[in-house]
């Protein structure tokens, strides 16, 4: 038996997909599509985030070339210290253990005040030794005086008794009661030496005595304690528990601000040039100051030249030992103005100065972006260095924010 015949020719392949799957391939690719969209976004987001942020400064001319200045623009900053000009370590005249300490850190003393106490019994007994030796030398001297007057009067009666009856005494007792008499005005000189040696020692005595109680030298503030009752100080240190200083004791009213000025810039600093001082505990805050005196002498390990400065503004928040930074300012000169000849100076932060390929240069943000600029700086000073050409000002300069720039990044500037 045979099945129904075929004609093959007529057969045909359906080559178009089903709709179902012309609606799945469609909607992978909106799929594909938005998922390309939500990525170059991510990208272009976090590429916008990714940029650091950067502290800057605006470059601004702080002198010509020429050296004409605008009258209290900075011309040099130099950092330092608080340090009083009348300051002494108050020390004992005397080894010994203090007894009694009479002030704290910060009480106000004057002139002569005592300020601490040795143990001194030893001291008061040798006193006391020394004035009842200088009693028995007295009376001694009572004694020999009243002798020498007896001495005296006897050798007086016989030599009138001779006189008058040259038969009665015989000559020699004449000389013989004068002798007496010389002999006891030895004595009396001998006894008034005796007085004098022992006011001597009794003075000393009391001199030793005095010497147990601490005095201040000068008026001023105690600022420390450097011993404590029961210790045993000395005039010089000798190891163990022996304390050198008492109490460290400062004169207020003549602090002033020493500064380490970089020997490339000590010929802008003048006596009596006004200074402005800023506290590291008060940034916000300056004093007015005055150049004191330029010490004649340099530094070569640092290559500085220390300047004293007066502080003009008394205020008691400054105290001793605290930082500060000063910056010299440049005063108005008499006469036609000079003309400014040559490229304007900045003064910019030291951090904003770096190095790139051998080359001193700072980084500037134009548009976002960083650019590098050559530049001739001068040594720090004060935290900051000049820039002696390169610049010509307005140019906002990279200080912070960045450890490897490089030209071309992109950067956010703090506000």
């Amino acid at each position: 038996m045979t099945g129904p015949a075929y004609d093959l020719g007529k057969l045909k392949l359906d080559r178009d997909p089903p709709p179902a799957v012309r609606r799945a391939f469609g909607r992978n690719l909106i799929l594909a599509a938005v998922v390309v969209v939500l990525v170059a976004a991510v990208v272009l987001f976090t590429r916008g985030r990714s940029a650091p942020q950067v502290q800057t400064v605006v470059a601004t001319a702080s002198q010509s070339g020429g050296g004409s200045v605008a009258a209290g623009s900075v011309s040099v900053t130099a950092n330092g210290y608080v340090a009083a000009r009348t300051r002494a370590s108050v020390s004992a005249k005397v080894p010994g253990r203090l007894a009694s300490m009479a002030v704290d850190e910060g009480s106000t003393v004057r002139k002569g005040d005592i300020i601490a106490r040795l143990e001194n019994a030893d001291y008061q007994a040798a006193v006391a030794e020394a004035q009842a030796s200088l009693a028995s030398a007295r009376a001694q001297v009572i004694e020999a005086r009243a002798e020498r007057d007896q001495m005296r009067r006897e050798a007086e009666r016989m030599r009138n008794l001779k006189a008058t009856n040259p038969g009665l005494i015989a000559e020699q007792d004449v000389d013989a009661a004068q002798s007496r008499a010389a002999q006891t005005e030895a004595r009396v000189g001998s006894a008034e030496a005796r007085v004098e040696a022992a006011s001597a020692s009794l003075r000393f005595a009391q001199a030793n005595l005095d010497n147990t109680y601490i005095r201040a030298p000068f008026a001023g503030t105690v600022l420390r304690k450097e011993a404590e009752v029961g210790e045993v100080v000395a005039p010089s240190v000798g190891g163990g528990l022996t304390r050198g200083a008492v109490v460290t004791l400062a004169d207020l009213s003549t602090l002033e601000v020493e500064v380490d000025v970089n020997e490339a810039y000590i010929a802008r600093i003048r006596h009596e040039q006004e200074a402005r001082i800023t506290l590291d505990a008060y940034p916000d805050t300056s004093f007015r100051g005055s150049v004191r005196q330029v010490v004649p002498t340099a530094d070569r390990q640092r290559a500085t030249v220390q300047v004293k400065v007066s502080i003009l503004d008394r205020d008691p928040r400054i105290l001793p030992e605290m930082g500060a930074r000063v910056d010299f300012l440049e005063q108005a000169r008499e006469g036609p103005a000079e003309p400014a000849v040559g490229a304007a100076r900045f003064r910019l932060p030291a951090s904003a100065v770096r190095e790139h390929e051998g080359k001193t240069v700072v980084w500037l943000v134009r548009e976002g972006k960083l650019e590098v600029r050559e530049v001739s700086a001068g040594p720090v000073s004060g935290g900051f260095r000049e820039i002696r050409s390169g610049l010509s000002g307005g140019e906002l300069v990279l200080t912070g924010g960045v450890d490897a720039p490089a030209p071309g990044m992109r950067v956010k500037v703090s506000p």
